[in-house]
């Protein structure tokens, strides 16, 4: 099954999992026609995502403010505006900063919200607003399970832009979603 942009199956894509490249490259490729699921974010996200980027890669302002552009270019109805007061009512998230990720997924309708931090969205507080919380590695096997193919298309589309084969964005997904590369090796195997 292969969904397209009038599917309604979303995700929030956390700061935590737009930051590896590899990563964020192969998520939002599978958002990209023929889409699996619709991306969403906000610009605390974004924000998130910037100061990661700058801090931890040590990326300059004029690559960052490159990579949010062509983001928002390729999709530009991912951006969900939040207003302050949903995120300050959501005492039911312990850390300030994820607050406005679940203000996000709600505003956005979101079905899953999609990060490494899993623990900062306890499940009752999540389920109380009909949003699952998955990490990357387990919201990209769901993908491969639903349309294998589509996925693997998708990887060597991904290699290909970088002139490499599927087994270099294999091995850079490794450490981020080691279940997802492990079911890709079985399969092709």
């Amino acid at each position: 099954m292969i969904f397209t942009q009038e599917n309604e199956y979303s995700a929030v894509l956390d700061a935590c999992v737009l930051v590896p490249a590899v990563l964020c490259d192969t998520l939002l490729r599978l958002a990209e026609e023929p889409a699996m699921y619709r991306p969403l974010w906000s610009q605390h996200i974004m924000t998130e995502m910037a100061r990661a980027l700058e801090t931890k890669l040590h990326r300059t302002a004029a690559e960052i403010s490159y990579r949010q552009s062509e983001m928002n270019k390729a999709f530009p109805e991912a951006m969900v505006c939040v207003p302050p007061s949903l995120t300050r009512a959501l005492d039911c998230i312990p850390d300030e900063e994820d607050k406005p990720v679940l203000a996000t997924a709600i505003m956005g309708h979101a079905n899953v919200i999609v990060t490494q931090n899993t623990k900062h969205f306890p499940k009752g507080c999540i389920d109380a607003y009909g949003i699952l919380c998955h990490t990357a590695d387990d919201f990209l096997i769901h993908q491969f399970t639903l349309c294998g193919q589509v996925v693997l298309d998708k990887l060597d589309d991904q290699a290909a832009a970088i002139t490499k084969d599927r087994s270099y964005v294999i091995e850079g997904l490794r450490r981020c979603a080691p279940g997802f590369v492990q079911r890709i090796e079985e399969y092709v195997l």
